[in-house]
């Protein structure tokens, strides 16, 4: 278990989505290189496009994406996957549910998850990026990283003024 836990804050129905393993792919405009088990937290604010809520077939997803603000699950982050066209982020639309159009230059990066599964909801604050967040102990036992081994490592310069609250391994 790692000493400090780091999460992700995705959207609902997103993170509903990736914890409950339909969607594998979390895309956002930068990359990072580190890996290995991330918590998964709900942002307090959903995500109004109606593409992502009609990917709720069950009664446990529709559940999952009525909690916000607070962490919901736990998944290995795999890779970054880097998409420098159009054709390749509409590829991967399967895994990431974004329509083709959706992708904007000069390129997008795919968090690929593994693994993913929920956790007793636990309300926590919210920050852009991955975050730290100290004190945090997983309610059940984590998740085994993947026997394979991970995707070549990218490394993408950071944005400036970036928070480097996710520091390299």
């Amino acid at each position: 278990m790692p000493d400090v836990w780091h999460a992700l804050s995705v959207k609902q129905p997103w993170a509903a989505l990736l914890v409950g393993g339909r969607k594998t792919i979390e895309v956002r405009t930068w990359g990072v290189s580190r890996r290995g088990r991330v918590l998964i937290h709900a942002a307090k604010i959903p995500d109004a496009r109606p593409e992502g809520w009609a990917h709720l077939d069950s009664p446990e997803l529709k559940a999952l994406a009525g909690t916000r603000g607070g962490i919901l699950g736990v998944a290995h982050f795999a890779s970054c996957v880097r998409y420098d066209t159009p054709a390749a982020f509409a590829a991967d639309g399967e895994r990431h549910f974004n329509a083709p159009d959706w992708f904007r230059p000069p390129r997008l990066f795919g968090f690929v998850f593994e693994n993913a599964r929920p956790v007793r909801f636990e309300p926590w604050p919210g920050n852009t990026f991955f975050f730290a967040v100290p004190g945090y102990t997983l309610p059940e036992e984590p998740i085994a990283a993947p026997e394979a081994p991970a995707s070549p490592v990218i490394w993408v310069e950071p944005p400036e003024g970036f928070r480097k609250g996710f520091p390299a391994p």
